[in-house]
């Protein structure tokens, strides 16, 4: 399976790239899956992919943690907007 990985704001100046292409072996993933398996692979972005207020998309449409990733799924990390 593979899915595509899009980090926004701060999470992509910590990743040092915009997009990722995963490669994904065994049981299909949900989004909270991928979440823990990103932030135990890359500690830089650990804490802000287990924040609660992180919001995640898949396909363009926002997705709870238990949503399942499927081949080819776009998935993308949106840290909050904070504003003035």
């Amino acid at each position: 399976m593979k899915l595509t990985v899009r980090y926004f704001a701060v999470l992509r100046e910590r990743a040092g790239v915009e997009a990722e292409v995963l490669s994904w072996d065994g049981p299909a993933p949900d989004v909270g899956c991928l979440r823990e398996h990103l932030a135990d692979r890359t500690p830089a972005l650990g804490g802000l992919l287990r924040s609660a207020s992180l919001l995640v998309a898949v396909n363009r449409e926002y997705a709870a943690p238990g949503t399942p990733l499927r081949d080819g799924d776009e998935i993308a990390f949106l840290p909050p907007v904070t504003g003035g």
